[in-house]
């Protein structure tokens, strides 16, 4: 019998943990005053917020293995996980197909200027606006893990060129022009008409798209972010919105979250704005447990875990 502690933000998911392992004993939380009874817990399934990490780690002396139900690990303690020998996996793959819609719906609107139409229609003004095809457009993933990968998927099927960053280079995926490692950044930003941010916030990352890269960006393209803020130079792209140096900005993800009301992106015309809800679904629930159940199943077995996060690498 396994002892899985359950204290997750997604609200039906504890009563379901209990119900799909009936011969496991499921410590379902509600908040940090039910932890008293998770001495016992070997696993743990939550998330990512600093202040639940950390009263959950310090409750959980026999704890082996942590699932969170986020992508980024960045606000997780990976030192203090690796010295107490705790296994961490995040739940990489449950949000894939929803974020990569998403990111495809800012790029579709911002080509259509749909974001624009919107707003004349509340001042009930008639304004033909000049649109872009996606056909033949350039789209940079700047990350090709599952997420980038699915984003390049959808854009090369609608018959854009895809040229993906990652880590590593390597031979691309059939349909993408090409793979390219991060120091090539710089360069192929510059045949970009949509610059794709999909990478995990680490130290190599952050600020990875900076005052340098966006500068080289054509004036007509556009910086979509669903990933996380801090990838981005946020005061850099700002300026480069304001002097309409760059076409315009489709972001989920923010530097401060929730935005600042006093940000003035909430007042382009040329930025359309999400609050951090891209891998919203009513699928997600189901996508995450199963990849649990999967990865409990190799845990009582002996066998290694799916995405389990390297802790050096940070993702």
């Amino acid at each position: 019998m396994t002892n899985i502690l359950v204290w997750s933000a997604l609200s039906k998911l504890p009563e379901r943990v209990t119900a799909r392992f009936p011969e496991d004993r499921v410590l379902a939380i509600a908040d940090e005053k039910g932890l008293a009874a998770a001495a016992d817990a070997d696993v743990a399934f939550s998330g990512n917020n600093p202040r639940r990490v950390r009263q959950l780690l310090d409750a959980t002396p026999k704890l082996r293995w942590y699932h969170t139900i986020s992508a980024g690990v960045e606000n997780m303690p990976l030192p203090e996980l690796a010295e107490r020998g705790i296994v961490l996996t995040n739940n990489s793959g449950s949000y894939d197909i929803q974020i990569a819609e998403h990111l495809m719906a800012f790029v579709f609107a911002a080509s259509r200027q749909l974001h624009r139409y919107r707003d004349r229609q509340r001042a009930t003004e008639w304004e033909e606006l000049n649109h872009q095809e996606l056909r033949g457009a350039t789209m940079v993933v700047y990350g090709m893990g599952s997420i980038g990968s699915e984003i390049a998927r959808l854009a090369t099927a609608i018959g854009m060129r895809v040229i993906g960053v990652r880590r590593k280079a390597a031979s691309p995926e059939p349909g993408i022009d090409r793979v390219v490692a991060p120091d090539r950044l710089a360069d192929v930003v510059e045949e970009a008409d949509y610059l794709a941010i999909a990478a995990p916030l680490t130290a190599a990352t952050r600020g990875a798209i900076s005052r340098e890269v966006i500068s080289r960006m054509k004036p007509t393209a556009w910086i979509v972010n669903i990933a996380r803020g801090a990838i981005v130079d946020e005061p850099a792209m700002i300026e480069a919105l304001q002097a309409r140096r760059i076409g315009g900005a489709a972001l989920d993800v923010f530097t401060t979250e929730p935005l600042p009301k006093e940000s003035p992106l909430w007042t382009f015309e040329n930025v359309m704005i999400t609050p951090h809800n891209a891998g919203d679904s009513p699928r997600a629930d189901d996508r995450s447990l199963a990849l649990f159940a999967e990865n409990l199943r190799r845990y009582k077995a002996g066998e290694p875990l799916m995405n389990r996060v390297d802790f050096e690498a940070g993702y």
